[in-house]
């Protein structure tokens, strides 16, 4: 049995995408001329700071859909079973190193995340994939290394704390007793008639099918995440932060705070707090870079297209306590 969204001609999609695309762009030539200066700046900031993570996150999000289709598609499952080791800690670990293939940031990793369950992946070790990748690529290893280099362990931090809290986190996810039931109905529901009824077709037809239902679902939450990011930008003071900097426990949670609020695409997240180097302490960076990197409000949103609530809320908990431990140690050790 296919979903609705599978017997849905291609075309219809792509007329949807002109229409909405279309749309915007009058509006854009419409208002192109009104004045703004008369706008609150809370409302201009709102709009830019929003804008401005949409514009970021959108191309990876595409790239993750992109990847998505592929491993869903064109991809033979027993090349994951002969590529992956069988021991289930090895397995996770493997997975947790899989960033450095695919070199996407966070809210591109959700829908390829979403791709691997579907190809029969398990939860713990797509969870494992996810935390990770974003850290754990060559993409951010550089750009991390460019902005500090080796001054204070914090490339060190970054990349054996992303390692070791993703591999945490997958394995409590194991000792689920019923892992599935971490995922929302809708998706375990899509994961079963997958798996029961598999796609046949020309692979053209069925890629592009898998394309629209992946961006579907995937936009709407990025454009929530976007505004809920932006608000929260608006509303809480950036001075408030940047005044608890030098406090060995306090920046560490003031920074996790701006990380989460921030949204920012972890390829370059390095850059943007290199600027507060001299304000905060090491411990404080690392946390920044990645709690930042796995939990933040743009991420939550993806993720619950296909994680529950309770089960966002755990994890955001777990790697929120991780990261603490994790900037104190640094902080200790510096």
């Amino acid at each position: 049995m296919e979903t609705r969204a599978a017997r849905v001609h291609p075309a219809w999609w792509a007329a949807v995408a002109l229409g909405v695309l279309s749309a915007l762009l009058g509006l854009r030539v419409a208002t192109g001329s009104l004045p703004v200066d008369g706008l609150p700046n809370a409302v201009r900031d709102l709009v830019t700071l929003a804008a401005s993570v949409l514009v970021e996150s959108l191309p990876f999000v595409f790239l993750g859909v992109l990847l998505s289709v592929l491993v869903q598609v064109w991809v033979p499952t027993k090349v994951f079973d002969r590529l992956l080791p069988r021991t289930p800690v090895l397995r996770r670990a493997v997975m947790s190193l899989l960033g450095v293939l695919l070199p996407v940031c966070e809210c591109g990793n959700v829908p390829l995340a979403r791709g691997l369950i579907m190809r029969g992946l398990t939860v713990p070790e797509t969870m494992t994939f996810l935390l990770a990748a974003p850290i754990l690529n060559p993409v951010t290893i550089i750009t991390t290394y460019q902005a500090f280099g080796w001054d204070h362990g914090i490339l060190v931090g970054r990349i054996a704390g992303g390692f070791v809290i993703a591999n945490l986190v997958g394995w409590l996810v194991s000792r689920h007793p019923r892992p599935t039931s971490l995922l929302t109905p809708r998706f375990e529901a899509s994961c079963r008639a997958h798996r029961d009824h598999p796609a046949s077709g020309a692979r053209i037809r069925r890629s592009a099918l898998g394309f629209a239902e992946e961006s579907t679902a995937m936009l709407p939450a990025l454009v929530v995440g976007s505004l809920l990011a932006g608000v929260i930008q608006v509303g809480v003071p950036r001075e408030v932060l940047v005044a608890l900097g030098s406090h060995p426990v306090w920046s560490v949670l003031a920074l996790m705070a701006l990380a989460f609020v921030i949204a920012i695409c972890s390829n370059v997240d390095a850059f943007f707090i290199l600027s507060f180097g001299s304000t905060f302490m090491p411990g404080g960076i690392v946390a920044f870079l990645v709690f930042g990197a796995m939990i933040d409000i743009k991420m939550l949103a993806l993720l619950r297209t296909t994680f529950t609530t309770a089960t966002l809320a755990r994890v955001t908990a777990v790697v929120a306590l991780a990261c603490l431990v994790l900037g104190f140690g640094v902080n200790l050790v510096a």
